[in-house]
């Protein structure tokens, strides 16, 4: 982000689940679960190489045993471009969380969690392919979390403009917690469709938990805003 720009995405997901996969990575029955989650993600330009993020928001869900609504997971963190070609670049961002009343893992009860710590590597790389623009960004984080397992994550977007105003994306975010009393696992699929009007856009896609082990298979859409500024 150069300096003195900034982008804010707003975000709506809403996911819901009846089934989970279990220790084998099988699906079977769970009580039923919705989890909701309207956010805020703010980046800004402080100098050519470093930007401030931050994220917070809103949250409820229900399940049989417990409905809770109240503030989301508050991130904040600086990443910094390690280095920067005309077609790539390759960054580190290091960050805090502070647990939200919601669900701050998949395979948690709403509330549960505290303190996170994150450090995420991340590449991205573009390309022009038959006339059209298309980019690949990679990202790697490792999780500090208290009141939850450490987690590991892989994190992958395809990006492609079949137009100058469309944008197509595929995303994969796949992440494991260390063994503790769950060795849980998983790998969530999202496909959505951008389209930008100048300076603001319109996302929508929906996200899907394609595999995993010891967590729900939750499901469901994103809707979002975005702004340039």
């Amino acid at each position: 982000m150069e300096p003195g720009r900034a982008q804010v995405i707003v975000k709506y997901e809403r996911a819901t689940a009846d089934r989970g996969y279990d220790l084998g990575g099988g699906l079977t029955p769970i009580a039923p679960r919705r989890d909701e989650v309207l956010s805020v993600f703010v980046e800004r330009g402080l100098t050519p190489r470093l930007t401030l993020q931050a994220k917070a928001g809103a949250t409820r869900g229900h399940d049989p045993w417990v409905d809770y609504s109240g503030r989301g997971p508050i991130e904040v963190g600086l990443r910094w471009t390690a280095q920067r070609g005309p077609r790539s670049s390759l960054a580190v961002y290091l960050g805090a969380g502070e647990a939200g009343v919601g669900r701050n893992a998949g395979y948690a009860a709403p509330g549960k969690g505290s303190l996170d710590l994150e450090a995420r590597v991340l590449y991205g790389r573009s390309a022009v392919w038959r006339g059209r623009e298309a980019f690949v960004d990679l990202e790697a984080a490792r999780l500090k979390r208290e009141g939850l397992a450490d987690e590991t994550r892989i994190d992958a977007t395809l990006g492609f403009r079949p137009a100058k105003s469309w944008l197509l994306l595929a995303q994969t975010y796949a992440g494991q917690a260390d063994r503790g009393e769950l060795d849980a696992r998983w790998i969530k699929a999202e496909l959505s469709v951008v389209r930008s009007f100048g300076d603001w856009s319109l996302q929508a896609g929906w996200r899907d938990t394609v595999s995993g082990r010891e967590t729900a298979r939750d499901r469901g859409v994103v809707l979002a805003v975005w702004r340039r500024l």
